[in-house]
């Protein structure tokens, strides 16, 4: 029994061997272009459905969303911080407290602000963090969902963090896209995990590992900026982070998890939307009737 299950394993690593020198040689005969296609189906999609990406990949229309929305968050922390200069570019400052797009609690009768406060940012190092998460992941996402599945989950993160700021921290302020990018992360990562045997082992380990790493890291600032500095007097939630990796490990994964598949028919689809709206429905009212919130 032994020999037997031997020989099996042995056929399946000659196989599995075989399948790698057979990809190596075709990969040698691919153009840049498609070099490029190939690692983003790698990272991206489950072995069984590479091919199917691969023969209809292109780069239109490109990655508009996340480009737009990030040029659109740099423009408004550049403006900030040239055009009314900071004491100090690391933490909040009153410039950016009294801008009409932060999420301010005594304000939240101005609806926008619960979308509009993703494009102010703390600081530096906050700005290029968001940047740097949401277009190293969002760009490989948006090439092979295309903009507007990529852009749904970005804002249902966005609006699920500041909804969930405002219960579960509701006198706390709110700056960052950080629910949008964690969204964008929550989706990725229950896709790695749930599809895990059918990807490259090594490389689900790495994006596993990356994934937590990154957002441990992020975490920590997201604590420090909420209990130990505070500048003015001000306290900036951090919830919107927990937001929005729930609607990217909800939401998020059906939109990446379904590639080339109707949503429509997919009853998981229909779950997320309603358990979204019933989300939705209950913070609007909680803001309305019960938030202690001035």
């Amino acid at each position: 029994m032994a020999d037997e299950e031997q020989g099996e394993s042995l056929t399946s690593a000659e196989k599995e061997q075989k399948r790698e020198t057979n990809y190596n040689r075709n990969r040698k005969e691919m153009g840049c272009f498609e070099k490029f296609q190939d690692t983003i189906s790698r990272w991206m999609l489950p072995e069984d459905l590479q091919s199917q990406y691969l023969s209809q990949a292109n780069c239109c229309p490109p990655p508009i969303f996340i480009i737009a929305v990030s040029i659109a968050e740099l423009a408004v922390f550049i403006y900030y911080a040239v055009w009314k200069p900071q004491k100090q570019w690391v933490t909040l400052d009153e410039g950016i407290w009294k801008s009409p797009l932060t999420y301010d609690p005594d304000k939240r009768e101005e609806a926008w602000r619960f979308i509009s406060y993703m494009f102010v940012h703390a600081g530096v190092e906050h700005i290029v963090g968001n940047l740097l998460m949401q277009l190293l992941l969002g760009i490989p996402l948006e090439l092979v969902h295309k903009g507007i599945e990529v852009g749904v989950v970005y804002m249902a993160g966005v609006v699920a963090g500041s909804l969930a700021s405002s219960i579960f921290d509701p006198l706390s302020a709110l700056v960052g896209a950080s629910g949008g990018v964690y969204a964008l992360i929550g989706g990725y990562f229950m896709n790695a995990v749930v599809n895990f045997r059918k990807m490259i082992p090594l490389l689900g380990v790495f994006r596993i590992l990356v994934i937590v790493l990154i957002v441990g890291t992020d975490f920590g600032f997201a604590f420090y900026r909420r209990f130990v500095s505070h500048e003015g007097g001000l306290q900036v939630s951090f919830v919107a982070h927990f937001g929005g990796i729930v609607a990217g490990m909800t939401i998020g994964y059906v939109f990446f998890s379904d590639y080339g598949k109707e949503l429509l028919r997919d009853p998981r689809f229909w779950i997320c939307i309603v358990g979204y709206a019933v989300f939705f429905i209950f913070a609007v009212l909680f803001n309305i009737f019960i938030s202690p919130a001035s």
